[in-house]
This record gives structure tokens, sequence and C-alpha cells, in this order.
């Protein structure tokens, strides 16, 4: 059978851009800050600047193992690094790890991520955990991504199947994020920014003692911006969103190895519209749409989470109550354009979908205690979700509505253990079993004529991992490990008819990792590297119908193999360089014939990875003579410059998306513990994909671009 033809879409930089970037890139340093990942037990890895900063810039990434515990592979972004280049939601933080990839229409809701060419491309079910995001260790799914990176003390993107150590589990790794707690000692920030398409934000954080026993912590921020697409009905931005976000945290220290620590969390996501634009999009993209039609698109999510922790004589007991609502509604608009390069005609057409979620995870563990020479974990999990995704209008009114329910629970139990054979010769053995149910219930109506559908599954997994780590030197350290994971099926959430219905099994990834972490006796140099091979079996694909505008979910197997390799250098004199590369080949391995846009076949490329990927950061810290009253002022720079290859869009790989390359700086001028700068965010101005579709019969494409190139000021002080 003949392949379609792609569709390639020539957008890239030039090669003395590139050169350009990547001098730029070395001309400053990074400061590094290694930790084991997920677990409670952490070395001291850290690379300190000079005694006189009191500003750390953390600017890039870091992969290593848990030498103790032999942990997860992970790619390490801290708060400094964030706040420092602009990364003001998940999203932003995963396009710049080496090794992952994103699906992602822009808007509120429509997130998928890929971590080693292993993930689900869009989250077509709402129990999708492919890719967990694991919030103060609870988890929600990588829908919201789009979600902001408030008072984030790091984010840890964890490599391979996870599960054994804790609830949280996914089938190619988990986005962790830990927030900042509350602290004995009073502290806080408050920063201010201004720029261009009218980029403001205000963020404030204060934390201390209450009491001898409580301890609290409120971080608070605004932001909003107008959007970088125009509309050519009324030549202004398409839409102006907008975000609020609030935590609040309560650490009570009973004194006697008891501690607690209760979270309430608020966000609200205002007006950010889901992309669909036409290809090629030019240097100043547009729609042709109704003004207005995004002003009420939004997302608003609650969160509230209860962490016990209790010391024994030999073991601690720690248990997570997290909950967990979140609301949205969203348009997928499809512009005049689309429909006249689609159809013929300058209509207009979308939906409007309203989707409702509400989770309540327990994860209740026993565990050995830090230091313990043997280390051990085993739990119980336990998760509840009520969801609906409907469709109640469209461009046309209320008169072929769509509603969806699902309901689903998952029970867990597992176990991890880490024995040191010798000295140097570690074996950690872990296992899960999970069993999980959904039920889905649907009406689809149409000329006030209703039709029904109910349905229920179940499915159950044992999944788990061994590993070997050997300490070849006192900083060099060799493992070997074997995973196995696994994510449920379930039904898919954009269905427009019983037959849509149907629904897909559950994935199953077995992975082989080899790997090394090396770091020299003085810690000024560090490098880590991994080789790797992935086998998903009936992993989850999307199918589209450019004709109905619908979705679904096919299985099919695919394989990903490749390596990583990251470093980093402290040169000196406030000079410290890192740098990350990855290489993904990813490939779909069994045929699904039918698919209304064509035929996925055996051999083609997983869609939305791109093979190769890098990232290369560097700061630079040194003081500056007296001036403008400044008695003793630091100069504070970073570079970061992170490259994707050209990728599919599509499981068909009938759309090409290109490579890109976003260069971010930061330089700024401090006084103590304040903080004058100036951030450029994608200084190269590569309006790049973040997603694309293609419509074979009319040989067109639509998708989505970031923002291009602009400059914003701040000032930030810490007390």
């Amino acid at each position: 059978m003949r392949r379609q033809r792609p569709i390639r879409l020539q957008h890239g930089t030039s090669l003395h851009a590139i050169v350009l970037a990547t001098a730029m890139t070395f001309s400053g340093a990074s400061a590094l800050q290694a930790r084991e990942a997920g677990s409670a037990e952490t070395s001291d890895t850290q690379v300190r600047l000079p005694e006189n900063a009191e500003i750390q810039l953390a600017p890039v990434l870091v992969e290593g193992q848990e030498r103790s515990a032999g942990q997860y592979t992970a790619t390490v972004f801290t708060g400094a690094e964030i706040e420092d280049l602009g990364l003001f939601n998940s999203e932003d933080v995963l396009r710049m790890t080496p090794g992952v990839n994103i699906n992602s229409s822009g808007g509120t809701n429509l997130s998928s991520v890929f971590i080693r060419g292993v993930g689900s491309m869009y989250l077509s079910d709402v129990t999708d955990f492919m890719v967990p995001m694991v919030i103060d260790g609870a988890p929600i799914n990588a829908r919201h991504i789009s979600l902001g990176t408030l008072d984030v003390d790091r984010m840890e993107i964890l490599k391979g199947p996870q599960g054994t150590l804790s609830g949280p589990w996914g089938l190619a790794g988990a986005v962790d994020i830990t927030t900042r707690k509350p602290t004995r000692t009073f502290e806080g920030y408050g920063r201010a920014e201004y720029g261009e398409q009218g980029q403001a934000l205000l963020e404030a954080a204060i934390g201390g003692p209450l009491t001898d026993t409580l301890s609290g912590r409120l971080a608070v921020r605004y932001s909003q911006s107008e959007h970088w697409v125009t509309n050519d009905a009324d030549g202004a931005p398409m839409a102006n969103p907008s975000n609020f976000a609030l935590r609040g945290q309560i650490f009570w220290d009973g004194k006697q190895g008891t501690t607690a620590l209760v979270t309430v969390e608020h966000e609200d996501v205002n007006a950010l519209p889901n992309l669909l634009v036409l290809m090629p999009y030019g240097r100043k993209p547009s729609v042709d749409l109704t003004p207005g039609l995004y002003d009420d698109v939004g997302k608003s999510l609650n969160r509230y989470a209860l962490e016990v922790n209790h010391d024994l004589a030999s073991s601690r007991i720690t248990s997570i109550s997290s909950y967990m609502n979140a609301s949205n509604m969203e348009i997928a608009a499809y512009d005049r354009k689309i429909m006249q390069a689609q159809s013929g005609y300058p209509s207009e057409f979308w939906n409007q979908d309203n989707g409702r979620e509400s989770f309540f995870t327990q994860d209740l563990r026993l565990s050995s205690l830090p230091g313990d020479t043997i280390t051990w974990a085993a739990g119980l999990f336990f998760q509840h979700m009520d969801a609906s995704y409907d469709t109640p209008r469209n461009t046309y009114g209320y008169t072929s509505p769509r509603f969806r329910d699902f309901k689903s629970n998952v029970y867990a139990i597992y176990g991890d253990v880490t024995y040191p054979v010798t000295s140097a010769l570690r074996l950690t053995l872990g296992l899960r079993q999970n069993w999980s149910s959904t039920d889905y219930d649907a009406s689809f109506w149409r000329g006030g004529v209703g039709s029904f559908d109910s349905r229920a599954m179940s499915e159950s997994a044992t999944t788990g991992r061994a590993m070997l780590s050997y300490d070849l030197t006192p900083g060099t350290v060799l493992h070997a490990r074997y995973a196995r994971g696994f994510a449920p099926g379930g039904y898919n959430m954009y269905a427009a008819q019983i037959a849509d219905g149907e629904p897909f099994g559950g994935a199953t990834n077995d992975m082989i990792e080899i790997g090394f972490a090396s770091e020299s006796e003085d810690k000024t140099f560090a490098l880590t590297g991994a080789a790797y091979v992935n086998w998903v079996s009936n992993n989850h694909l999307l199918a589209y119908d450019s004709g109905t505008y619908v979705s679904s979910v096919v299985n099919a197997d695919t394989r990903s193999q490749g390596f990583e390799l990251q470093g980093r250098w402290r040169v000196g004199g406030g000079l410290e360089l890192a740098a990350g590369l990855s290489y993904v080949d990813a490939r779909i391995t069994s045929s699904v014939f039918g698919p209304s846009d064509g035929d996925i076949l055996s051999g083609n490329l997983v869609p939305d990875v791109s093979p190769w990927s890098a990232l290369v950061s560097a700061s630079y810290e040194t003081a500056l003579p007296p001036f403008l009253g400044l008695s003793s002022p630091m100069l504070k720079s970073i570079a970061s410059y992170s490259y994707v290859g050209p990728r599919p869009a599509n499981p068909q790989n009938s759309l090409d998306l290109a490579a890109y390359h976003k260069l971010d700086i930061h330089v700024g001028v401090a006084q103590d513990k304040t903080e004058i700068y100036v951030r450029a965010s994608n200084l190269l101005d590569d309006m790049y994909d973040l997603y694309g579709y293609a419509v074979p019969a009319a040989n067109m494409a639509y998708g989505g671009m970031a923002r291009g190139r602009t400059f914003v000021a701040g000032i930030s002080h810490r007390f």
C-alpha cells in the first residue's frame, strides 16, 4: 500500500542564527542542582555559587540516579531556573527537556506528553495516566500541564515506568512537582514584570512560623497578556489570556516524629484559546472568527491535600490524601480560512466542550528511615475518578448535544526494596499489582431523538522493576535495570455516536536501560548517560477523521530506543556550563487499517517524537563596580538554548513538523536581595509548531504555533 505524500512545512532557522545562539549560550554558565528523583533521601550534589551570592541561579538540568535507594533516572529543573527563564507553566518546562515531546493545541485542556518516545497521542480518555503529573505526592493527569508553576521548588521529569516506591504510577514516566513548603524562618519574595504583547505578572509568597508547632506559607500569582494570534475580523488579538493562582499551606510539627502538611490550592486560567490555524502560518499568524468567541473559555482547578508522616522505631508511616476538582469550557473553532481550504466555503464551524472531573486519591505507605542500610517501601493506593466531557452546542445551536460520563476506580498494592549485596553492589526489586474498573454512560441527540450507550470494563496488571547498581569508583555509579509499566484502557471522551464508544485496551511498557552517573571529587564536573529500549504493547494512538472532526483512540504496538547524555561543568569565576543531548528512534510496530484519514502502518514513526533534542544552558555571575548608588552590585545572567528536531504530526506520517531552535536570556543586576532584570524569550523568533493536523483529501493542514520573540522587564525582592 502506498503511503501518503507528506506535507512538509519549511519554516526553520538559518545557520547563522544557530551559530549566534550557540555562541551566546556558551558566553555564560549554569549552576546546577542534582537531586535524586522522588525520594525522601537526597545527596549533597548541589553546585554552590560564590559565597557572596544571595540568589542562586540554577538554569538547567541534571540526570542521575538515587545511589542508596536505586531510584529512577530523572531530569531536574529547580524553582530558580523556572522563575529566571520565565517558564510559567509545566508545558514550558517540559518543552525544554531533552527526550521529552509535547503535543498541545495551546489551550487549557488538550495536551499529551511523550518521554523517550512513549506516551499517548492526545489525551482521549479522562483517566489517561501514561505520564501523570504528581504534585507533592498526589497525581493528576497530564491534561493539566497548562497550569502554572507558582512557588515551585523543583520539577523532576522521571524517566521510565513508575509505581513501586509510591502510589502514583506511569507507563512512560512522571512529572514530579514539589512546591515550596513552610519553614521555621520568616521569609518570602515578591516580583513584578511587564513586557511586550501586554505581558504582565505580579507574584508574591510569604511564610514562616505561626506558633511553636505551626508554620505557614501563602503564595499568589496573577498574569495576563495579549494573544500572539490576530483575528482578521477585528484586527485585535484573538483573546486576552489571564491566570490567577493561589496556594496556602499549614505545616504542623508534633516534635515526636509526627508531622502534617495541609495544602489548599486554586487556579483559574481564562481566555486561553485552542489554536487551529491554517498552515503555513506566516510571520503574522491570524484566524478569521467571530470576535469574542473565546471570552468565556477557561479552566478552574481546586486541590486539597493532607500529608501525614509518623516515625516509628524502625520505619516511617506516610499518608497522602488528595482531592482535586476541575472544570473547563473550551471552543474548538475551524475558522473561515480552514473551511475555505477544506470545503471551498468560507464558513465558520466550532464545537463547545465542557469538561468536569474530580479525583480522590489515597496513598498509605510504610518505608525505611533515612540512612537505613536496607531501603524499602510498601504501600496501598486508591483512586476514584468521576468525570464528564460534554458537547452541549456548536455553531448551529443546541440541536445535537452529546453527553459523556465516566467513573473509574483504581486499587493498587506495591513494594520496593534495595539490598546492598556488597559494599559496592546493590540490588533493587519492586512489584506492583493494579486493579482498575471504568463505567461509561453517554447520550447523543439529533433532532430531538436520543441514542444511549452504557458500558463497563475492568483490567488488572502486574508490573515492577529489577535493578543492579555498582559503584565503579567513589564518584561513578553504573546501573542496569528492567521495568514494566501499565496504563489502563478506557473510552473515547470525544465520542460523537455509539459506534465511537468502543473501549480501547490498556497499554504495557517493558523497558531495559543501562547507564552511568559520574561526578568529580570536587563536584565541579558531572556527566551522566543512559541507553534504553521500550517495547509498548497496545499503545494509545489518535485516529482523526478530518471530515467529521471526530478523534478516537486505536491500539497499536510501538518500540522506542535511544540514548541520553547530560553534563555540567563549573568552570570557575562564576561561570558554569551545562548541556543535554537525547536521541530517540520511536516506531509503530503493528499496522492499523481503516482510520478515515489513512491506514497506520508498521514502520511509521511515532507521532510528535523528535529523534534529536538538546538543551545547552549557561550562567555567569560576577561582582560589578559600584554605580548609581549601588554599593555591591552583582551581574546575574542566564542563557538557555533548546533544540527540537523534525517530527511527524500524526501516526500516518502524512504531515511533518519542522525542527526549531529556542533561545532564552535573562540578564539582571542584583543588590543584596533585590534584582532588576530583563528577559528575552524566544530570542530567535522561531514560531515553532505546537502540533499539527493533516487533511489529506484537501492537501492542506492546520495546527498551532508558539509565541514569537518578546522582551520583559522585571524586579524581584526576597526577604
